[in-house]
């Protein structure tokens, strides 16, 4: 009984999940007298997807968003894994006290900081410039517990031994807590690129010209016209913009998946 009622509310929620995408891609691939409504016999067209790639300068806001997501990611992956390998390999004083703000911070809510943020970004005159969008979340103290959690769990005799072999604290890290660590940087990096390609309200605050917006920010211009709201347009817009991360998610669902039941059962 139980895992029947895990399956349909599996079933439900999947339900819930693809039917926006559904109709995303129904109107997206019709012309607008289709949008709102369903008629098997209607035409498919691809023009809705060529107005909106003209509409919007979409390769600058591809190439911000593309710079954006790189520049982070590669930060946290650098900054995160140093960190989780203190905390989880040194001893020295006031580790327990550090790693307790790490997951402090885990309860702030970002919007919380966008003020202070902003006021930060001004004094170091980067504003408006994806390097201002990105520098906020440089450090992640999500991607430091699950890289801690997970250096825990490599076996002290492999560090032991290459430690024989005259490898200093640096190239242990790099040929044996990060090489056992591989699951786990995937799946985080699907996340980190995840939640920044899709991110919205800090980079419409701090941004205010096409050199330094993403897409979501540069996706506004589709719901801001005189001539009304063109849903074929804006849902043609939406899957262009969200393709890349659907075929990323599809590629690594495995090693997502696998990686986050591994977290857990730590």
């Amino acid at each position: 009984m139980s895992r029947t009622l895990d399956t349909l509310a599996a079933w439900l929620l999947g339900l819930i999940w693809i039917l926006p995408l559904a109709y995303a891609a129904w109107a997206a691939f019709h012309p607008a007298a289709y949008a709102t409504r369903f008629d098997l016999l209607a035409p498919l067209t691809l023009d809705n997807f060529v107005r909106a790639w003209q509409s919007a300068p979409f390769p600058r806001y591809l190439l911000n968003t593309f710079a954006l997501v790189t520049m982070v990611l590669a930060a946290q992956m650098v900054l995160c894994t140093l960190a989780a390998y203190a905390f989880a390999r040194f001893a020295f004083r006031g580790r327990d006290a550090l790693f307790l703000l790490v997951l402090v911070q885990l309860m702030v809510m970002p919007d919380m900081l966008i003020v202070e943020n902003y006021r930060t970004m001004s004094q170091l005159g980067v504003r408006d410039t994806v390097f201002a969008v990105g520098l906020p979340y440089f450090a992640s103290a999500f991607g430091i517990f699950l890289l801690r959690q997970t250096f825990k769990t490599v076996p002290r005799e492999l560090e032991d031994a290459a430690r024989v072999e005259g490898a200093g604290p640096l190239q242990v890290l790099l040929k044996v807590y990060v090489p056992m660590a591989r699951p786990m940087y995937v799946a985080y990096g699907l996340v980190s690129v995840s939640h920044h390609w899709n991110n919205f309200l800090w980079p419409l605050i701090i941004t205010n010209s096409v050199e330094s917006r993403p897409l979501t920010v540069g996706l506004q211009v589709f719901s801001s016209t005189d001539q009304g709201i063109d849903w074929s347009v804006i849902t043609a817009a939406t899957l262009l913009s969200a393709g890349p991360l659907l075929v990323a998610f599809l590629l690594f669902q495995r090693q997502f998946v696998q990686s986050f039941m591994r977290a857990g059962i730590r």
